[in-house]
Order: C-alpha cells, then structure tokens, then sequence
C-alpha cells in the first residue's frame, strides 16, 4: 500500500522580526493569498471613491457686505459668499422669531383696560419692556423702572400683562370662534417659589429627618401590606374551616341510598377539601388506590413532618391498608390536620402581633407621649388604646420601631400547639 503523499505547493511565508501577528494576519485575504508586493487598484470590493478635481470650473467666491434684518440700527458686516448669491437677504434671518405683543388703543384703555393699581405711563412702559426684551420677564424686572414708578414684582408684571391680553383677544375676537386665552395664576406662582425657598433654606438636620421619616414610612407600608395579607390569609382559613365542617354535617345528615351492584364498583369521587388538594385520577388505564394517599407537591416539608408528628400523636397509621374508604376517611383527615396547622399558625402570629403591640404602647406610655390604657383598651379621651400619636424628638426611634418584644413568634407557636396538641389526644376530640 502506497501513502498518498500530499503536495505541498503552498507557499510559506515568514513573520519579520518586530511585526506584531495581529498587523502580518491582515496581509492575508480568505484565499491566504500571498502579500502584495506593490499597491494595486482593482474594482473588486468595496472601496471608497476618490474625488475626481478638476472636472469642473471652481466656483467664484467674493468678499461682500450684508445686513441681518434682527438688527434694527443697520450696521454692516463683511463675509465671504458665493458670487452668485449676490444681492439675496442672511440666510440665517429665519431663525429670528419675535413675539407679537399687542397694541392697545387710548379708547381700548379707557373703556377696558383701566386698572386704579395701574397708570396708563406704567402700562405703557410694562409693554415697551415687553417688546424689546421677548417676554423675558426676569429682564424685563431687572429694567423696570422702580424709581419712577411703583416697585412691582415679577409676578405682578406677569398678572397685569397677560390679564390685558385676556382682555383683548377678548374684545377683538369674532363671535363664535374659539379662544386660547393664556391664564397666569399670579397667587399659585407665588406660593410656588415660596415653598421652593423654604426646600432650599433646609438646615442639614432637617433634610436627615425628612430622610428619616421617609424610611420609616415605607417601613410602616411595608409592614401594613404584610398585616393585610396576613388578614385575607385567615380570613381564607376560617372560611375553608366553616365550609368543610358544613360539608361534613350535610354528608352525615343526607340518607345512604342503596346503590346497584354495577355502580359500587365504581370509583367515588373525593370530595375538594380546603386543607389539601388531592389530585383526582380520571385518566384511562389502572390506577393503585395508594397512589391516591400520597401528598401533593404543593405541600411543604415543613408542613408534611408537622402532619406525620399529630399522625402519631393521634395514634393513626402514617400507612393504612389502601381501602376505598380507608383511603377517603385518611385523605379527609389529612386535610383537616392541615387547615388545623395552617390556622395554628395564623392564630401565633396573631398573638406575637398583640405582644408586639402591647409592649410598644407600654414604651409610648413610659416616654410619655400617650395616656393611660383603660380597662376597656381606650383612651380617656375616646380614642382607641393603640392609637399612636406623634411624639417628641427624644422618643422617637420608641414610637416608630421596637426592636425587643415579650415574646417571640416561636415561643408563642409552643405554647399554642403544646395545648391544642393535648385537646387532640382526647378520643372526643378525634375526627
């Protein structure tokens, strides 16, 4: 056997010496074509086309004046301009926008624009100011002419020119069209920047509480969305509760009609408990009635070993014989072991919110800052007794947040299920 010897016609060719490897790899193409050794210009590609000068005759340029008609004294200026557009007005004078500020007559004043705060010479000159400076009030202000006339305000400059401009548009408007008449709201403007000169003439302190504040509201929030849920919560569970002991009570209560032999075969549908949610097996095929016993994936461990721990205190078998009615009563009782927890729980935290409760209304009480609890839970005055009022500076972190509390969650959780634990080992007791 011969071994194909493949030919190595491909040229080679060396990196020099000091080229970085990055430069020598874009002499290459795709084809890895050797370098070129002298510049070529082909038509293959995308290259960038050269200006081709001296086609064409340059066009004639000239050292010329011109006006710009947003200047009212006529000077005039020189620059370099196309010959050919000798003679045509600054291209730039579009840009010059002015402000139509309306003429009043002296009948107009006398019949409707007449003001005792205002003199006819102070209108006059309010409007004069108005024309050269575009409404720019803050000028317009700053030239005012305080010594012959009264000193006015901003505000009032504002008030008086564009109430006569109301007035006017009114006067001169055809019937039935509709206006745009600008309103200024000279008593809003001023409480405006009132309120904005008091935020910047904060004193450091005061910006670090309203920073306090702020955070301790949206803890207050927070703390009030987690309460609310924690109401619909038990509200949930104390209406499952109430539906499933009714259930019970119309099954027990309903007469047990003799059935066919053919439908006893059937399998009876299990009954939507509100603790656990058992899936119902309705597909074809052959089913085991243990596969029926086992807990959702929706139950958590925790409430799982809580369930098999008041299994065995209540004597039961965490694994019965998989009858058909073995299977209902044990899916049943699971259930309501479950909403018992579940309602345990709800009934803990509840308890440590009381505490809670209590032990920061004994710090307001002892800061001072709130009276004494009655034996009813309110005030002297009428006011519910954990009603919180404002307080001083030095009871401040007392009333927004406690961090000790009598009791904590856990310790509230033992004593409640150590003693309905106890109330469930009674055989009374057992569902």
């Amino acid at each position: 056997q011969k071994k194909s010897k493949k030919s190595s016609e491909t040229l080679t060719f060396k990196r020099p010496e000091g080229m970085h490897r990055e430069v020598y790899a874009l002499l290459y193409s795709d084809k890895k074509d050797a370098p070129p050794l002298l510049p070529s210009d082909t038509t293959q590609g995308y290259r960038t086309v050269k200006a081709k000068l001296g086609s064409k005759k340059v066009r004639p340029w000239k050292w010329m004046p011109f006006t710009n008609p947003a200047r009212k004294d006529g000077a005039m200026f020189y620059h370099w301009r196309r010959a050919a557009e000798e003679g045509k007005d600054y291209p730039f004078a579009r840009f010059n926008k002015t402000v139509q500020v309306p003429v009043y007559s002296e009948q107009e004043y006398q019949m409707y624009l007449h003001d005792d705060a205002w003199t006819k010479a102070e209108t006059d000159h309010l409007f004069d100011l108005a024309r050269r400076f575009d409404l720019r009030f803050v000028v317009i202000h700053d030239r005012y002419d305080h010594q012959q006339f009264k000193k006015r305000s901003v505000e009032d400059l504002k008030e008086r020119y564009y109430h006569i401009c109301a007035k006017l548009a009114n006067i001169r408007a055809a019937p039935g069209t509709d206006l745009k008449i600008p309103v200024f709201d000279a008593g809003h403007e001023r409480r405006r920047k009132e309120q904005l000169e008091r935020l910047y003439n904060r004193t450091p302190e005061q910006v670090a509480e309203e920073e306090y504040l702020i955070q301790e509201l949206r803890k207050i929030e927070t703390r009030k969305k987690e309460r609310e849920k924690r109401t619909q919560d038990l509200q949930k569970l104390i209406t499952a509760a109430d539906t499933t002991t009714e259930q019970r009570r119309a099954e027990r209560k309903a007469p047990k009609k003799k059935l066919p032999q053919k439908k006893e075969t059937e399998k009876p549908a299990v009954p939507e408990t509100a603790g656990i949610k058992f899936p119902d097996f309705k597909s074809a095929g052959v089913t085991l009635r243990s596969q029926r016993m086992k807990l959702p994936s929706s139950v958590g461990q925790k409430k799982i070993k809580a369930l098999e721990q008041m299994l065995m205190e209540l004597g039961v078998d965490l694994n019965p014989m998989p009858t058909e009615e073995i299977v209902q009563m044990f899916n049943e009782l699971r259930s309501d072991l479950v909403l018992l927890y579940e309602l345990k729980q709800a009934f803990a935290n509840c308890e440590y919110e009381l505490q809670m409760l209590r032990h920061r209304y004994e710090a307001l009480a002892k800061a001072g800052s709130i009276g004494p609890l009655s034996a009813e839970g309110t005030h002297p005055d009428g006011q519910a007794g954990l009603g919180i009022e404002e307080s001083k500076g030095d009871a401040k972190d007392q009333i927004i947040d406690v961090v000790g509390a009598p009791l904590t969650p856990n310790s509230v959780r033992r004593k409640v299920v150590g003693a309905e634990q106890g109330a469930l080992r009674s055989p009374t007791q057992m569902p």
